[in-house]
């Protein structure tokens, strides 16, 4: 913590894993200076299941990524989906086909998983069955016996398993979790985070259908984010309500208990106006503090607005609040699809632990009291 911009450059080129180079390095590939020269690593080719998932339009950005990714196909099994999605520009060019067909291209390695975030277990499972990479998208269904099982067939096969949760490249909460596990904060006392939205009645309608309301498909991302930081909870209490008569479990609180008096508090809910340019996590330590708010600073793009406090002076970082500078915005996912290339080229380490997955998922599923 000794240098503030090496600092971020750490952060933004590498997140929780440290340094990884962007192309490959053969020893035969010489140049005339006698030093190995940079080889292009083989295209990943990959395909998606499924397009029903909120966030199912980050095909795009994986699209685009033309150096990294091979996109062969897309599958949709539920007929009305099909329908509604086939034409979208999102999916030009791409051949549609079953599920059966697309697990059985020759040369597939990697699987997109964007089924509606109610079914797509069965999916993954048939996925890693096959002996397939996967980026499934969040939240991991809802069975947790389920997911296990998945789980335990990707690691037994050594398989990239990578969850879709939209913070977890975004460089404002990699510097704040850097910040924590290097100490900058000093003892982590206190979380208090907040993801909103203020929606319609259609949008009303499609949360009705998850038993988990709010905290399912909102509170999901703050608890990926308060596990990577705290690690598991003693204690998990859910408070669930239902602020009109349509039966949506539209305002939500989780409280984590932890170990020395730590405290996780998140919130969701569907009715707070302007709700994206006031999402936030505040993480509070004996030695300082982080808020950022918001978590994401022009709709969609990668980045969010980091104030730090110190209480004393830690290398360039000043006594008292400052703003932190962020690199230059970018798309939402497109750090989230390097890094599963990263990973699956032997690049990087999986930041994220089979473990981590699986304690995510049990700690979202007894927040929804499911």
């Amino acid at each position: 913590m000794t240098n503030r911009r090496n600092f971020l450059k750490q952060v933004s080129a590498a997140g929780l894993a440290g340094f990884i180079p962007s192309v490959a390095f053969s020893a035969t590939a010489l140049n005339n200076t006698g030093f190995a020269a940079p080889v292009a690593t083989p295209r990943i080719k990959i395909a998606q299941i499924g397009t029903g998932h909120l966030h199912a339009y980050k095909i795009g950005t994986l699209r685009k990524l033309t150096d990294l990714f091979e996109v062969v196909a897309v599958a949709d099994d539920d007929p009305k989906q099909r329908e509604k999605n086939e034409n979208k520009g999102l999916y030009k060019d791409l051949p549609w086909m079953s599920t059966k067909e697309l697990l059985a291209i020759p040369g597939l390695q990697a699987v997109a998983v964007e089924t509606e975030e109610h079914e797509p277990l069965p999916y993954a499972l048939r996925c890693v069955q096959a002996g397939k990479h996967v980026q499934l998208d969040k939240p991991a269904g809802e069975s947790l016996a389920d997911f296990k099982r998945i789980l335990n067939i990707a690691e037994s096969k050594n398989l990239t398993f990578h969850m879709g949760y939209m913070f977890r490249n975004n460089p404002a909460m990699q510097f704040c979790i850097k910040a924590v596990k290097d100490g900058l904060l000093g003892e982590v006392y206190d979380i208090d985070a907040a993801m909103n939205r203020f929606d319609n009645q259609s949008f009303r309608d499609i949360m009705k259908t998850f038993k988990g309301g709010t905290p399912f498909i909102f509170t999901c991302h703050l608890i990926d984010l308060v596990v990577t930081m705290m690690g598991k909870p003693e204690k998990i209490h859910p408070y669930l309500r239902k602020t009109r008569q349509d039966g949506v479990i539209d305002n939500s609180v989780t409280v984590f208990e932890y170990p020395n008096g730590g405290i996780a508090t998140m919130r969701s809910c569907l009715n707070e106006v302007n709700a994206s340019q006031h999402r936030y996590i505040t993480v509070r330590g004996s030695k300082g503090m982080i808020t950022i708010c918001p978590l994401e600073v022009k709709g969609e793009m990668s980045g969010g607005t980091l104030y730090l406090t110190l209480a004393e002076a830690t290398g360039d970082f000043k006594k008292g609040e400052q703003i932190v500078e962020m690199p230059p915005l970018k798309a939402r996912y497109e750090d989230q699809w390097i890094e599963f290339a990263d990973i699956i080229n032997g690049k990087m380490k999986n930041p994220y632990t089979y473990e981590h997955e699986y304690i995510v998922q049990e700690c979202l599923l007894k927040a929804c009291k499911m």
